[in-house]
């Protein structure tokens, strides 16, 4: 079973180390050994909880790939628009109509939810 550190858990769940230490004493996650060790299913069901609770209550969909961020960029080009969105470490970026970013005013600083259908993931591991 892997396990990781308070620091690599804080970063693969986009928050501080004092957080996951916080989420440790809390007994929100668990923790084995010393230095500290979190166990891989115990840091990826509370991957799933933080998610859950940023989800828009009342929207329903069937993507499940959301990213909610920031809008870091957007670049508008005759019919066409590149949009930036930083999720946690995740950098997402759309194209859409130039229109369509209008409509949603869509600027640096805008919350955004960039929705994810794809018929093809890649998906990879470390070396180990």
């Amino acid at each position: 079973m892997p396990t990781y550190r308070i620091s690599e858990a804080a970063r693969l769940l986009g928050v501080s180390d004092d957080t996951v230490r916080r989420w440790i004493d809390q007994g929100l996650l668990p923790a084995e050994g010393s230095p500290a060790a979190i166990p891989g299913p115990a840091l990826a069901d509370r991957a799933i909880a933080l998610a859950a609770a940023h989800r828009e209550p009342d929207v329903l969909t069937s993507a499940r790939n959301q990213f909610t961020g920031l809008v870091t960029r957007v670049q508008i080009d005759g019919v066409m628009a590149q949009v930036d969105i930083q999720a946690g470490p995740h950098r997402v970026v759309s194209l859409m109509s130039a229109e369509a970013a209008r409509e949603l005013g869509l600027e640096p600083g805008s919350l955004a939810t960039a929705v994810v259908k794809a018929t093809s993931v890649i998906v990879e591991t470390p070396k180990g």
